[in-house]
């Protein structure tokens, strides 16, 4: 063996140990329901080991989604959403957006394959997307509809903005059709109405919002549902996202004092 791949046996034993750690020290803690992942940094992980295709990063992330759902089922988590494709990325050069949405696909279908536990829900503005990604989409939701395992949204073609505008829309929508004045709308309309028709409808809001990559910003992610979220940063690309690092984002939401509206 050589000096290279000893230190690398080495650094990776004591990773084991303090992941066991961890876990042991989050036995009986405080579980988010909900967790929300915007998994970053994938084009400049493939960047940094000296790749030109950064559809390669974008691939080398999406395997992890499978793993990251085995650490959210171990915890007891209930609902993942994952940030895939916002609309702002729809604007991207032709052919990364390709590449992208047939990763997505293949996530989706990945997900929805037999022996797989968890309900895929795609959320996200989807008329925007391809009718053939739609598709497919539609049909992973279908075929996971009565699984038992957490409910894993999708956020494919999204925006917090247009999510909100969305729902207003909706909303507008239902009572124009139901012969409700605008008067009369404007006397009974509280946060609950338009909540009812957000793309997380019937969801729990999310406790944890996860972004890796070193960035610190929303980026347009959950705007509304966020409200009262924790959040945890880390410099770690999408790609090199491991256990001990959703353990740490656990330990940390673990200790924060919630405090819901201040």
């Amino acid at each position: 063996m050589t000096a290279v791949g000893a230190r690398r046996q080495v650094r990776e034993a004591i990773v084991h140990v303090y992941e066991r750690r961890l876990a042991r020290a989050l036995e009986g803690a405080d579980v988010p329901r909900h967790v929300g992942v915007i998994m970053d940094g994938n084009r400049r992980w493939a960047r940094a080991i000296g790749l030109e295709d950064v559809a390669h990063g974008h691939r080398r992330g999406a395997e992890k989604i499978v793993d990251l759902l085995g650490w959210c089922d171990d915890a007891g988590v209930e609902v993942v959403t994952l940030f895939m494709l916002s609309t702002d990325n729809l604007h991207r050069s032709e052919s990364e957006v390709s590449a992208l949405l047939k990763i997505i696909e293949n996530v989706a279908s990945d997900l929805a394959r037999p022996g797989r536990r968890w309900q895929v829900r795609p959320v996200g503005a989807l008329e925007l997307l391809p009718a053939e990604t739609v598709a497919v989409l539609k049909q992973a939701e279908e075929d996971t509809r009565d699984r038992p395992g957490a409910t894993v949204n999708l956020a494919v073609g999204y925006g917090g903005r247009r999510e909100i505008a969305d729902a207003v829309r909706s909303l507008l929508a239902e009572h124009a059709e139901r012969g409700t004045s605008l008067e009369e709308l404007v006397e009974v309309l509280d946060v609950e109405h338009i909540a009812e028709h957000l793309y997380t409808r019937g969801q729990p809001d999310p406790d944890l919002i996860i972004r890796t990559s070193g960035e610190q910003r929303m980026s347009g992610f959950l705007l509304w549902q966020t409200a009262n979220a924790e959040f945890h940063f880390t410099d770690v690309y999408w790609p090199d996202f491991r256990r001990v690092d959703f353990l740490r984002a656990l330990r940390d939401y673990s200790a924060r004092h919630r405090r819901f509206g201040g």
